[in-house]
């Protein structure tokens, strides 16, 4: 039997995950996600794994190993460090089991990974870091409407003639949003219209990675974002060469946090059975 922590630091978030695997058999026992908002992302993710900890009424000492990824490979209390793409994939396999392909979307780009069964990477592409296709380009967008975040997808849904953002640098793509409003274009109308202009370039991600069937679940801080979702569903929709079903979890933001809990896991195991370590009695 193997703990595993797995801490994702991300750009807007530092999500937590702390599980027990026995052989194939998995318990998740705490999560945690902490807004970063101008603070230390290391100390957030010092704070989110003693908050996974107290939850699950452990001690540091009673956990095995301590995956980091995204921007955590400088956490002083890490046992391992996995690249994002990795991690999404295990994590999505493990939230969704007939996901093929995880698509990722976080506060600065996106990112299509393809994957097999077991959440092995096949191939991946992401978003350039200033393309206006981010969570925080869309945040900056829904503050200057006077929206909270938790209301964009709503209202994105009940747009009835979307106006799309045309450009892929952010900044442009805001002045643009300006002159929307100038000309009295709706919120709603707005969000859908950008929610269109993301899923068009994330739907392309998926198609240059080969991922043009099969379940694709997204991940990462937008995936709750329940207009985005329905844009790229509407967006697949109109690609002829694409048959792929869009999901989304209630879990998917702790995706890369999951997979690097599994894989921190199975990277314990083989070095115990190697013999290169020994488990603690």
């Amino acid at each position: 039997m193997t703990i595993a922590a797995g801490i994702d630091v991300g750009t807007g978030a530092v999500k937590a995950a702390l599980f027990r695997v026995n052989g194939d058999e998995t318990e998740w026992l705490a999560r945690s996600t902490l807004r970063i908002r101008q603070r230390d992302p290391l100390e957030l993710a010092r704070l989110a794994f003693d908050q996974v900890l107290e939850d699950a009424g452990l001690n540091e000492k009673e956990v095995d190993y301590v995956a980091t990824t995204g921007e955590g490979e400088s956490a002083e209390f890490h046992t391992g460090h996995f690249y994002s793409m990795t991690t999404h994939a295990r994590g999505a396999i493990y939230l969704d089991p007939e996901a093929r392909a995880a698509l990722d979307v976080g506060a600065l780009h996106g990112r299509a990974i393809l994957c097999d069964e077991r959440g092995k990477v096949l191939s991946y592409k992401m978003t350039s870091q200033c393309a206006s296709g981010s969570g925080q380009f869309l945040e900056n967008i829904a503050r200057y409407l006077g929206i909270a975040q938790d209301e964009i997808g709503r209202l994105s849904q009940q747009a009835d003639n979307p106006e799309v953002v045309s450009s892929i640098c952010a900044v442009l793509a805001e002045t643009d949003v300006i002159n929307m409003v100038s000309r009295g274009i709706t919120s709603p109308n707005i969000l859908k219209g950008i929610h269109l202009s993301m899923a068009g370039r994330l739907s392309k991600l998926l198609k240059s990675i080969g991922a043009v069937k099969g379940v694709v679940l997204v991940t990462g801080g937008l995936a709750l974002d329940d207009g985005l979702v329905a844009a790229i569903r509407e967006d697949i929709e109109g690609i002829k060469t694409m048959d792929s079903e869009v999901r989304s979890h209630p879990d998917s933001i702790y995706a890369g946090a999951i997979g690097a809990a599994l894989w921190g896991a199975f990277r314990y195991e083989k070095l115990l059975a190697r013999g290169e370590i020994t488990q603690a009695a």
